[in-house]
């Protein structure tokens, strides 16, 4: 064997040793672990939107949520459970001032208490009226109306026609499914002890057009309110879940016209004085 190749095979093993070496030391090691502590902020419970709220739309205990926000990050209009823990309960009939986003914060200032200015205002929708007419518990169905129920509106009057000298009582339809918005309603406690609903006004909701018709109707008689059931809101068979005015109201007519029924069968159109 020349020296030429011992030289190498010799060179070849000690580079096979050596790789053999490291190759053990790297198995042989243990993976260093590196422990990072977590800086731990500190949280609280804030209440915000659960969704998407317009204007004048109610809260709910649906639409809102308790949810963990970091405590040095609580504004000073935030509602946080520690300070309020029945904020959900007592904010849920109020409405909202603003357009209210989800996970957005609760804040009083983008809401109308019912107490407050501007409550009915944010009730209405777009293009209705609030309007009041006198009732008593006679004619508001005996206190059992409260506020979103529906109603028809009715108007009782005395009129004189041509050849009679004696007046005669017409009660006829003026406006169907009218929602109520509110109504004022006292209580008096009779001889017996018992409490029984006095109602002065109800606020009705109205197109501009009912309005008016409704304003003038009641200076000629007794207004009455029907209250509906509600299986009949929006059914077909009783109309829309919109208010209407009856046909002969529709077309201009307050009470000029009136058509006398006797015994089942129309009489006369007679013409008031």
């Amino acid at each position: 064997m020349s020296k030429s190749r011992v030289i190498f095979l010799g060179v070849a093993l000690a580079s096979a040793a050596l790789a053999a070496f490291l190759v053990k030391d790297l198995v042989g090691k243990k993976p260093q672990q590196k422990i990072i502590e977590v800086n731990k902020v500190e949280k609280t419970k804030v209440l915000v939107m659960a969704r998407d709220l317009s204007v004048g739309e109610r809260l709910s205990g649906a639409n809102m949520k308790w949810v963990d926000w970091p405590k040095d990050l609580v504004g000073s209009g935030m509602i946080t459970i520690s300070s309020r823990p029945k904020a959900m309960s007592k904010l849920k009939n109020t409405r909202a001032r603003v357009a209210l986003y989800k996970d957005e914060p609760v804040s009083e200032r983008k809401l109308i208490l019912e107490t407050s200015n501007g409550f009915m205002a944010a009730m209405l929708p777009s293009g209705y009226r609030a309007i009041s007419v006198r009732i008593s518990a006679a004619t508001g169905a005996g206190g059992f109306i409260l506020p979103n129920d529906r109603v028809d509106v009715l108007v009782t009057r005395k009129d004189k026609f041509d050849g009679s000298s004696q007046p005669v009582t017409v009660s006829e339809t003026v406006i169907t499914n009218v929602r109520v918005l509110a109504v004022d309603q006292t209580y008096k406690t009779g001889d017996d002890g018992e409490q029984f609903a006095v109602s002065k006004t109800a606020t009705l909701e109205l197109t501009p057009e009912q309005a008016e018709v409704l304003a003038k109707v009641e200076t000629s008689g007794q207004l009455t309110l029907a209250l509906r059931a509600l299986a009949d809101a929006g059914s077909k068979k009783m109309g829309d879940d919109v208010p209407k005015l009856s046909p002969r109201y529709a077309k201009g007519s307050t009470g000029n016209e009136i058509n006398i029924f006797r015994y089942g069968a129309r009489s006369q159109t007679a013409s008031t004085k």
